[in-house]
């Protein structure tokens, strides 16, 4: 069995006569052009991935030893070496020759081959603004000879740490101990940790990895709403709805039976005693299902203080609705947040970034109208360039029924309450005073 090459049969092709031998053909030769190129195209894109393949198996390998000094080097000695055989610049040859020597010396600093057994270990990788995040790397060498002197870089996010490896004895562990700044809420990616030979000059730089990047979240910070803050949702809800059901957990009261009742409710004891059908009534209750607005509109704020304290209080009710067992829903201009767990929770905050976007506090607020129709107390976080018509709008599109209230966040303000029509609108100047704001509300 014979095969073709696409070459081929484009050959094949061309040599055919066209259609309607005899008289003019109508294909321009600008077309029989482009199917060739097409056709070559097609037929040498696998050599073409091959050879990328290769490259990057093979020889990337080796070219990405060199360091930009080291081609800045190298080329400032071809251009030497070029200037003096064609001028005949004795000096120009003599430096080309003493670059190329730094170049042959500082191969002798890479080679070699280490065995190191390297384990990074974060004691917490979740940790709250401003706690500490500690971690170590112990190395041993598990190599049967001694190891030389060398270097460990630890890329900390855009940071990296230095740590110096002293001369190792067979089995010998070194361990060294760091700290990471956590100023700032952040997903901070520690590692790879790598090992690195390097000539006095840097000209040649050869790494080689030994762990895995691991994150390090740095949560916001959060207060707890323990004591006279706990139960809060529930005081905000206030008294239970009176609306009635035929099937629900609440007995009510017992009325005459309806074709379409539910038979399991009918209640026998007082149908023999009065000689007619009755059945159970019962009080329809709702669960508590709690909703959290969070702009991330970076315009509807002042500052970036007041943008990291709305997150903040965001999280912080977030944790006491999760603590409560409540059902809880957190939306944002950029989408729902896990809320399965806090720690889900935490970590989708955490991620957060905020930006000038077109999107502003009241449609969002319409949007979680309409991703969370269920929800009994609605809360809308909103930075202090935020108008009360906006907030009055934002209001308007919650269910009648439906406990709204907005947190307005204005850095160094005092508590205060205010209500605009049916939202009550309470303004935090400190993450502290979260739950003093908490109970005015529900006062």
């Amino acid at each position: 069995m014979s095969t073709s090459t696409p070459l081929s049969r484009l050959a094949e092709r061309l040599k055919r006569p066209l259609p309607g031998a005899g008289r003019p053909s109508r294909l321009h030769p600008s077309a029989v052009w482009a199917e060739a190129r097409s056709t070559a195209a097609l037929a040498l894109a696998p050599a073409g991935r091959a050879v990328g393949e290769r490259f990057r198996r093979h020889l990337w390998p080796v070219l990405s030893v060199v360091s930009v000094l080291g081609w800045s080097v190298l080329a400032a000695a071809v251009l030497l070496w070029s200037a003096g055989q064609a001028y005949g610049w004795q000096e120009a040859k003599a430096a080309a020759i003493a670059a190329f020597v730094l170049l042959v010396l500082a191969v002798g600093f890479i080679l070699g081959r280490s065995s190191y057994g390297v384990l990074l270990d974060l004691a917490r990788t979740r940790v709250a603004v401003g706690d500490s995040a500690v971690g170590s790397i112990a190395v041993s060498n598990t190599s049967a000879r001694p190891l030389l002197p060398a270097t460990l870089e630890l890329p900390v996010g855009a940071a990296t740490a230095v740590f110096h490896l002293p001369r190792m004895k067979p089995g010998q562990v070194h361990e060294d101990l760091f700290t990471i700044p956590t100023a700032r809420r952040a997903v901070i990616v520690v590692g790879p940790v790598r090992s690195v030979r390097a000539d006095p000059l840097h000209l040649l730089r050869r790494q080689v990895l030994w762990t895995e990047p691991e994150d390090l979240y740095v949560h916001p910070k959060t207060v707890a709403l323990a004591g006279s803050a706990a139960g809060f949702i529930r005081d905000l809800e206030g008294m239970p709805t009176t609306d009635l059901s035929s099937a629900d957990v609440s007995f009510h009261a017992l009325r005459d039976y309806v074709p379409g009742d539910d038979r399991r409710h009918i209640h026998w004891k007082t149908t023999a005693r009065t000689n007619k059908l009755m059945v159970r009534q019962f009080e329809e209750t709702r669960r508590a299902h709690l909703a959290i607005s969070l702009s991330t509109n970076t315009d509807e704020y002042a500052s970036e203080e007041e943008f990291e304290l709305a997150i903040s209080a965001a999280a912080s009710i977030g944790l006491q609705a999760i603590r409560e067992q409540r059902d809880l829903d957190v939306l944002t201009q950029q989408g729902p947040l896990r809320c399965q767990t806090g720690r889900n929770m935490l970590d989708d905050m955490t991620r957060i970034v905020g930006a000038p976007q077109r999107k502003t506090a009241v449609d969002l607020a319409r949007t979680l109208a309409d991703t969370v129709p269920n929800a009994s107390v609605v809360f809308f976080v909103v930075g202090s360039n935020v108008t009360p018509t906006q907030l009055r709008s934002a209001s308007a599109s919650v269910p009648p029924g439906v406990r709204s209230l907005a947190v307005r966040i204005q850095a160094g303000a005092a508590p205060a309450r205010a209500n605009i029509a049916d939202l009550t609108v309470l303004t935090l100047g400190d993450l502290a005073e979260l739950a003093i704001v908490l109970r005015k509300a529900a006062a």
